[in-house]
């Protein structure tokens, strides 16, 4: 790693550039319900970090599950007639654990399918943080975007504008991820610039950074502050596998190695920016 670590002031905290350290140690374990594409990389994933996965998605057992995790991982990226069940058993066994939740709306915009089961879920289950790009928030709040796919969308609207207010419908953090991040609890709102195009074009990238907010809930109470450590170093581990690479074949090789050696958040201070 090079030496580029910087203090990163967030609404009078200081970033809880530490957390990386603190999920190796206390190898908080994340209980994913996520999509059968990405289910193995989330798994390395958290595994790379120092968490421990456990990937149930059985509609008998996952509210078992749910309770003695240390955080609950929702992704609808392929969905069936059981998911909404499951997973809204799941997330309240969660809420009644007092474990924090991630619901990552895959393609929320490309059917009417996927946009009632994520109504229903939002609706039943209450949910620390929402991550998904920008078409899907916009999506969830009824903004005008394009969706060609559980991948693809784009709104037309201002980024902050829509995790603010995504924020403030829900309750809850929300991070908008695209070319720059936000995160946001509908009063603070911060910008993250980083990562690099090459993530774009690898499957699962988005569903795993969202397990990795998980394992930062996990750890951290600060819920605005774990989400953006955890946006800020997963888009760096991007920048140094890119430069390792050779393409987008062997790019998740180096991406889960770096994410592997990550210590802290190693951006330089003007990527990251409180914008309100």
């Amino acid at each position: 790693m090079d030496a580029r670590v910087v203090d990163v002031t967030i609404g009078g905290e200081t970033m809880k550039r530490d957390l990386w350290d603190k999920v190796r140690a206390e190898r908080p374990l994340i209980h994913n319900i996520t999509n059968i594409v990405v289910a193995n990389f989330s798994a390395n994933g958290l595994l790379a970090i120092g968490a421990a996965p456990v990937m149930a998605s059985a509609v008998e057992e996952v509210a078992e599950m749910a309770s003695v995790s240390d955080a609950l991982v929702l992704n609808i990226g392929t969905l069936d007639a059981m998911t909404e069940r499951t997973m809204i058993r799941a997330g309240q066994a969660a809420n009644q654990a007092g474990r924090p939740i991630v619901f990552d709306p895959v393609g929320v915009g490309a059917t009417s399918f996927r946009r009632d089961v994520a109504e229903a879920i939002l609706q039943h289950v209450g949910v620390t943080v929402i991550r998904g790009n920008a078409g899907e928030i916009a999506t969830l709040i009824d903004l005008d975007a394009t969706a060609r796919g559980v991948d693809a969308g784009e709104a037309r609207d201002d980024l902050n504008q829509i995790a603010r207010a995504a924020a403030q419908r829900y309750n809850c953090v929300v991070a908008v991820t695209g070319e720059t991040d936000v995160v946001s609890d509908g009063d603070v709102t911060i910008e993250i610039k980083g990562g690099t195009a090459v993530m774009a074009r690898t499957t699962g990238t988005g569903c795993l950074l969202s397990a990795v907010v998980g394992a930062f809930l996990a750890v951290e109470g600060d819920v605005v502050a774990a989400t953006a450590t955890a946006l800020a170093g997963y888009a760096r581990c991007g920048e140094l596998a890119t430069v390792l690479a050779d393409g987008p074949g062997d790019f998740p090789v180096h991406f889960l190695n770096e994410l592997g050696k990550m210590t802290a958040v190693e951006l330089p201070s003007d990527r990251i920016e409180v914008v309100s």
